[in-house]
């Protein structure tokens, strides 16, 4: 099963799970960092340091994925390292570690696909309202001039937001995620603001001139109904609208949909979208980012489902509007995290895509399972379960090639071992171990397995 020549195959992390100092050289504090200090946030009152320091260890990561052979290599930018406050004065110091990684890389032959949003977003910027406020979408496009000036003879492909679903839901929303606020309205407000700040950033790092291509990176999943009755296909519907549509919509037809907002007109008027707004959001993306997990199946009751199937607490919360809500399990293998296991949902997100965005050159940019990995007494971490898990999920990508899906590349979620936001340091998503204690690296057999793929460019039949 080989893939098509010059697909892209590489590997993804973000900033606040790995980089550790942050208080180191003029970093200012992030929400996260605020968040997990935060007695109860986050398990085991785990924080973002030292995390697995690669502020002091990207050369020896960049060995790694060298041997490896990943030739992209997908992170994201500290907000609070370059700009502490969220805007005006640079730190330069900041600049200067992302000076030495992307030349780092670039000397190792690893392409950069710099993120300029992965959720740590400045304290500063929070304080005076963070993503409801519309002023932060223009500070978001302040730092990417920023960016744009210093890193533009170097950088080709630029990724403006990372999973806005997650920024503006799980932490506007439910509050399992920073900021910690549970404000429906001002997450709906978020999402907007989340997307007025990528179209105004695209069009900065454009400005740029070169060959630059700006994207973002959405974690669309699917809504399946639970049964085929009206009530559960009129949930999963609605739910379908907050999760997946609500991002969709605006980026690729320059409109919100219709019956989302006739859904949510008891939370919000959506007032907070202004004149040329649609027109900001909805330029042509040069490329489309995919992450993808887990699907989930809804019910808009409890009647009549095994009660042991019933999901309980997750992210129910950050559904806006979809109260009644069920989540139900269909009894398939779980991950460490406790996501159920179905590869055939991306199947459905990325064709579905396809169709929404035509044409649109398409990356998985993130895909992976966390597990409770040990060290064997061969000194190895034998992951058989991850292997399965990425390999099941690269056939389906090779599927959805078959079928048309402009698809262009794959990156794993994720290289390292590192900090999972509110699950601390219990959840190991990496191909590459870290011991947390010595910071010491061993690639897992996963790591070996993705290394042999890249190599032959596709799996065996």
């Amino acid at each position: 099963m080989r893939f098509p020549e010059g697909f892209i195959w590489g590997a993804s992390t973000a900033s606040f799970q790995i980089e550790g100092a942050t208080t180191a050289d003029g970093r200012g504090p992030s929400i996260w960092d605020t968040f997990s200090a935060t007695p109860g946030k986050v398990r085991n009152g785990d924080t973002g340091e030292p995390a697995v320091d690669h502020y002091r260890r990207y050369a020896e990561d960049i060995d790694i994925m060298r041997e490896l052979g990943i030739g992209d290599y997908r992170f994201s930018i500290a907000w609070p390292r370059v700009l502490p406050e969220g805007g005006g004065a640079v730190n330069r110091a900041g600049l200067d570690f992302y000076d030495r990684l992307l030349d780092g890389l670039l000397e190792a032959g690893i392409t950069p696909w710099p993120t300029l949003y992965h959720w740590d977003l400045p304290q500063a910027l929070e304080d005076k309202g963070g993503w409801p406020a519309r002023d932060t979408a223009f500070r978001f496009a302040e730092f990417a001039q920023v960016l744009r000036d210093a890193f533009g003879d170097r950088v080709s492909d630029w990724t403006t937001l990372n999973e806005p679903w997650c920024v503006a839901f799980l932490g506007y929303a439910d509050g399992v995620h920073a900021p910690g606020r549970r404000e429906p309205a001002a997450a709906l407000a978020a999402a907007h603001h989340l997307l007025l700040g990528h179209g105004l950033a695209a069009g900065v790092l454009r400005e740029g001139g070169g060959e630059s291509r700006v994207g973002l990176t959405l974690n669309q999943t699917t809504l399946r109904p639970y049964t085929t009755s009206p009530a559960d296909v009129a949930v999963a519907r609605r739910a379908d609208g907050v999760r997946n549509r609500i991002f969709t919509g605006p980026l690729f037809q320059g409109r919100y949909p219709a019956d989302m907002l006739e859904d949510l007109a008891d939370i919000s008027d959506f007032g907070f979208v202004r004149d040329g707004d649609l027109e900001l959001i909805s330029a042509p993306l040069d490329y489309l980012g995919v992450n993808y997990y887990t699907p989930h199946w809804v019910s808009a009751t409890a009647d009549g489902v095994d009660p042991s199937r019933i999901e309980s607490g997750g992210d129910s919360g950050a559904f806006v509007g979809c109260d009644d809500v069920v989540f139900v399990s269909q009894g398939l293998p779980r991950t460490s995290i406790g996501w159920e296991i179905d590869a055939t949902g991306m199947y459905e997100v990325l064709v579905r895509l396809a169709a929404e965005c035509p044409g649109v050159p398409m990356y998985v940019h993130e895909n992976g399972a966390a597990y409770d990995d040990e060290i064997s007494a061969d000194d190895r971490v034998h992951d058989p379960d991850r292997v399965a898990y990425i390999d099941a999920h690269l056939r389906i990508v090779h599927e959805a090639l078959k079928a048309g899906v402009p698809m262009r590349g794959y990156f794993v979620w994720s290289l390292l071992d590192n900090f999972e936001w509110a699950w601390g340091y219990s959840q190991r998503f990496g191909v590459v171990h870290v011991d947390y204690e010595t910071q010491r690296r061993r690639v897992k057999d996963s790591g070996r397995w993705y290394a042999d793929v890249v190599r032959k460019g596709g799996l065996p039949r």
